[in-house]
């Protein structure tokens, strides 16, 4: 029996060098939205700026005309927070901050004829649209996948491969190394900080390993940073998929790859991260295609052998 699996990882192979159909080489123009996002990202924001910058986002060609009084009563927070966050942009104060959205919420205005329609969406969809813009932005940014196959093929040579999540990226690396598993001979998941997390590293490093992929997403923890500097430290290079554009994170980190999380729900969402992901472990099995191929064969037959999915 032939591996459904085995079948979608030669057919989604990626091409190296190559464009997105239809891109033409040319740059397409970024949205209000991801001008609007652009100011505040790779900004360490607390959660109080972070529901600012949503509202910000999602409520632009009213939001950029606001007071800060306004403003701070229709968030929900004081108008100092008003205050800090555009400071923490790096804007003299709000007038600033403001002065800088306004073109931006005209361009919306002028570009816009479904406005109308926005209006009616509801938070559900709101956060929906939110990823889809997350996803096009990936989308865009993946044009050329070189990077993405380069580290796959680091990632396939290092034996073992360790993956790095902690706190709300554990669901993240778990997955990945879940995935991976099927494609690679030693996968090692570190979901722990502290000296676990160093023996780890340290028990990696000596069996041969030369990477750690790590996922970092809001809110970035000290620990996950911690860890990252540890593995440095054992001589171990690092890949990161984060959510930011700078920071001690991404400047610890060997390769840097971003995706934007949905931030519209009160907790957030990771499509363009899990693509990411399933991007990245596509250019391992790429990497090695023979080993993806034995390895895939020989994990169907043992789950035929013991009967482990249900017949669809």
């Amino acid at each position: 029996m032939a591996s459904g699996q085995r079948e979608r990882a030669q057919a989604a192979a990626i091409t190296p060098g190559g464009r997105a159909p239809g891109a033409g080489g040319e740059a397409t123009a970024a949205s209000p939205s991801e001008r609007v996002r652009a100011l505040f990202g790779g900004h360490r924001l607390s959660p109080a700026q972070r529901r600012i910058a949503q509202f910000l986002t999602d409520h632009l060609t009213e939001a950029a005309f606001l007071s800060i009084t306004e403003l701070a009563e229709r968030v929900g927070v004081s108008q100092p927070s008003v205050t800090r966050f555009a400071s923490s942009l790096g804007f003299s104060g709000y007038p600033a901050l403001r002065e800088a959205l306004q073109p931006i919420a005209l361009s919306a205005v002028a570009g816009a004829p479904g406005e109308g329609e926005e209006q009616h969406r509801n938070e559900l969809q709101s956060a929906i649209d939110a990823e889809i813009e997350n996803l096009m932005s990936l989308r865009r940014a993946l044009a050329d996948p070189d990077r993405i196959v380069g580290i796959g093929h680091e990632l396939a040579r290092s034996v073992p491969l360790t993956v790095l999540g902690l706190r709300i990226s554990v669901s993240l690396a778990e997955y990945f190394a879940y995935a991976a598993r099927r494609i690679h001979p030693d996968v090692r998941v570190v979901t722990r900080g502290g000296s676990v997390a160093y023996d780890g590293l340290l028990q990696a490093r000596e069996a041969g390993g030369t990477w750690v992929l790590a996922f970092a997403m809001p809110r970035h923890a000290k620990e996950t940073l911690a860890v990252v500097r540890a593995a440095h430290g054992v001589g171990l290079r690092v890949a990161l998929i984060t959510d930011l554009a700078l920071g001690p994170l991404v400047d610890e980190a060997d390769e840097v790859f971003t995706a934007g999380t949905g931030s519209r729900l009160v907790f957030d969402s990771y499509a363009a991260p899990g693509l990411l992901s399933a991007g990245i472990l596509q250019a391992i099995a790429d990497a090695d295609p023979e080993r993806t191929q034995a390895r895939l064969e020989k994990y169907e037959h043992a789950a035929e052998q013991n009967d482990v999915f249900l017949e669809e």
